[in-house]
């Protein structure tokens, strides 16, 4: 009896914890982004807790602080674990990424976080945040340093589909010089499946 009931909490658990579709646009700039919850691919990991993603981000040379003559697409793979702390709907992480240019490499490793908002007689709103830093020890190819910051702004319109507000700051620093590759606000979706 025990096992089954076991069974039955671990499988609702699982109905709850969700893989993660992302598009964020600004007039020039288009983001596409994907999590994967590991949780629902291994039962050794509790759902909601262990991701790893693919990101994918066309940036326009205007945002860009220093006008460069072109800019490549920017790639990136990621890992991250996520906990919740305490009962007050904050949510804590730690991560590492390899991201990717043409001739730009890194692997940073930073901090996230998420809170939702206790605001329950409204729609369900989360504030959101990451900062990922490499060192020149985590650079590879033409790369000296590479500093990340976001925060976003999400209201859960629909179950499961949230529209999102936020703002990136991306530095690929080179030996030759520093490159702020994109810095702007963006609005996109989040989906939940």
């Amino acid at each position: 009896m025990l096992k089954k009931l076991s069974a039955i909490v671990l499988s609702t658990a699982s109905a709850f914890a969700m893989h993660t579709a992302e598009i964020n646009v600004n007039d020039l700039d288009l983001e596409v982004s994907a999590k994967f919850d590991v949780g629902q691919f291994n039962d050794a990991v509790e759902p909601d807790t262990m991701f790893v993603g693919a990101k994918f981000l066309n940036a326009d040379e205007s945002h860009s602080s220093d006008d460069p003559k072109s800019l490549d697409p920017y790639y990136e793979v990621s890992l991250l674990m996520m906990r919740p702390i305490g009962n007050g709907g904050m949510s804590l992480g730690m991560g590492a990424k390899m991201n990717y240019t043409k001739d730009y490499t890194a692997i940073p490793l930073g901090l996230e976080f998420a809170f939702k908002l206790p605001v329950k007689e409204l729609i369900p709103m989360y504030i959101n945040g990451s900062l990922y830093y490499a060192p020149t020890v985590l650079s590879l190819q033409d790369a000296d340093n590479f500093l990340e910051y976001r925060i976003s702004y999400d209201v859960e319109v629909i179950d499961n589909g949230r529209l999102t507000l936020g703002y990136r700051n991306i530095n690929t620093n080179y030996d030759q010089g520093d490159l702020n590759y994109n810095s702007s606000w963006y609005i996109g979706f989040k989906i939940g499946f």
